[in-house]
């Protein structure tokens, strides 16, 4: 079978401008500055033509033209029913290949083939007329997007209610906020039945329920055999809703594979987390004149990683030095969110007399135990008994917890978000009949 996209050696350039004198750059022009450059300016190009210079005047600020590829020498093949994610930074390029892929902009090198009907929800109001009432866009980015009258008569009732917009239906969209835009382009996007669907970040200006039922629509196009490009930072709305992904860097496709793989390696490539944490020199090490850690490190699998999926579990191992021969000391942990709210703790309050010397604790946590999004982890060491602390270290390991959407995952066929700072599997009983 055919793809339906076909994208080959695609290439887009822009032509940036910058200062050549940085320093001049960000200088105020004040109002007697530009008139003293009018008065002056004819007896300048006088003085040059009797130097016999330019009569063109040169600025100090003046402006170079350089080459920026926004993309270089992309190639992809899509096919039908697939469900890419674009991931990437910020200026990598992913939203200038979809405004290429919907004929926005032209491409300066390269070509793009695509096989069917087309729809893309790419910024805020695009095809919209601001002047025109809501119900009058229905019709007119219907038929941009290739539907006849009848067809939108058809499905009017249906774009309508999904954008939950009755009350406003007759109203210029320029007074819309920008929610209500993205609920009407997304409605209209949608129930065109488009063969592609091209879904950019814009997504994320609606609220929560509107985005689960966005990603819950676009689950239903691709059961159905339609293909999605969706582009979002949302990483677990990329795991959940994308079978494979596309990871886009400066420009070039760095890594294509299956969402998991390639969200692993692009949460990697920019993780502020660190998954482990050492220190060379004892005196420089957490502690006291007791104990002192000397390292830690979250792994799963037996492998190291800033990336955990909840569907496993994972281990968090803990290097200290005892330097005084003590009873009860304990190893504890803390899990915090990005907000730094606590999601739990734990400790190890079993009786360990340990002497002088080197040793390594583990904690392992079971899968199925945490929400996705970001983990920080506190690590403590501490006497008890009379109570003593020794080391507390905050944020000293972190790590991008993701739902793979596994056979296991508690989620079953729920696209979207899923409530909760952590997430459990619970053992639940079979049914009992009572009557």
């Amino acid at each position: 079978m055919p793809p339906v996209i076909n994208i080959e050696n695609l290439s887009k350039r822009y032509l940036i401008r910058e200062r050549s004198n940085q320093s001049q750059a960000y200088q105020y022009t004040a109002l007697r500055d530009v008139l003293a450059r009018q008065i002056t300016r004819p007896f300048e190009a006088l003085r040059r033509l009797g130097k016999g210079g330019d009569v063109r005047t040169q600025s100090s600020n003046a402006t170079e033209v350089a080459d920026f590829w926004a993309l270089n020498d992309v190639s992809l093949e899509i096919n039908q029913g697939d469900r890419v994610a674009i991931v990437g930074r910020n200026g990598a390029g992913k939203s200038t290949l979809l405004k290429i892929l919907s004929r926005i902009t032209e491409p300066t090198k390269g070509r793009v083939r695509i096989k069917g009907r087309l729809a893309s929800l790419l910024e805020v109001g695009t095809g919209f007329h601001p002047e025109l009432t809501g119900r009058e866009n229905i019709f007119l980015n219907g038929s941009i997007l290739g539907l006849s009258r009848t067809d939108i008569r058809a499905r009017f009732d249906e774009i309508v209610a999904f954008a939950d917009i009755g009350r406003f239906l007759d109203t210029p969209v320029k007074r819309y906020s920008s929610g209500m835009y993205v609920r009407l382009a997304f409605a209209v996007a949608a129930h065109v039945e488009p063969d592609v669907l091209l879904v950019d970040e814009v997504l994320a200006v609606g609220d929560a329920a509107f985005q689960k039922k966005c990603l819950d629509r676009m689950g239903q196009a691709t059961q159905e055999g339609r293909t999605v490009l969706f582009v979002s930072h949302n990483m677990p709305a990329v795991t959940q809703l994308c079978d494979k992904g596309v990871w886009i860097d400066g420009g070039v496709v760095r890594q294509v594979g299956s969402s998991e793989s390639v969200v692993k390696e692009y949460l990697a490539s920019g993780s502020e987390s660190p998954s482990e944490r050492k220190w060379e020199y004892p005196g420089d090490a957490p502690g006291d004149e007791s104990v002192r850690m000397l390292g830690c490190r979250l792994k799963q699998r037996d492998v190291i990683s800033s990336i955990i999926d909840i569907n496993a579990k994972c281990s968090i191992e803990i290097d200290f030095q005892v330097l005084e021969s003590r009873s009860n000391l304990v190893t504890g942990v803390t899990f915090t969110d990005a907000f730094n709210s606590c999601l739990f703790a734990h400790c190890d309050w079993r009786t360990n007399d340990l002497g002088k010397g080197v040793f390594r604790k583990s904690v392992e946590v079971p899968a199925q135990t945490f929400a996705e999004g970001k983990v920080n982890i506190l690590i403590q060491l501490l006497y008890y008994d009379p109570f003593r602390r020794c080391v507390w270290e905050p944020d000293v390991l972190g790590f991008d917890a993701i739902d793979t959407n596994a056979e296991t995952s508690i989620r079953g066929p729920v696209k979207g978000g899923w409530p909760g700072a952590v997430r459990l599997r619970l053992p639940w009983s079979e049914p009992e009949r009572l009557s």
